[in-house]
């Protein structure tokens, strides 16, 4: 399935997962690298993926953690865009 197949509720979904996305790499790193951890907006930055690695354990390794939250930050957006975009389009049908 192509791009231009696919119906455009998903592709803006798509692009609002990948955003976040980006944009939690950039906090993870300036929090771990630059600022040295205890960022006070690294929470809010990192929402999205917080929820979904709230639902695991804290004893984990690094690497499965930092997957869980990078993959939560996508899926959340991905998905809170999704519903809202498909709402607001059934509700103007109606």
């Amino acid at each position: 399935m192509s791009f231009d197949t696919m119906d455009k509720t998903v592709v803006r979904s798509f692009a609002v997962g990948f955003a976040a996305l980006l944009i939690g790499m950039a906090a993870f790193f300036y929090n771990w690298n630059l600022y040295g951890g205890g960022w006070q907006y690294f929470r809010i930055f990192l929402f999205p993926g917080n929820v979904v690695l709230s639902l695991f354990t804290e004893e984990m390794d690094f690497w499965p953690k930092f997957l869980l939250q990078m993959s939560g930050q996508f899926l959340v957006s991905f998905l809170a865009t999704y519903s809202v975009l498909k709402s607001t389009a059934l509700l103007k049908a109606l």
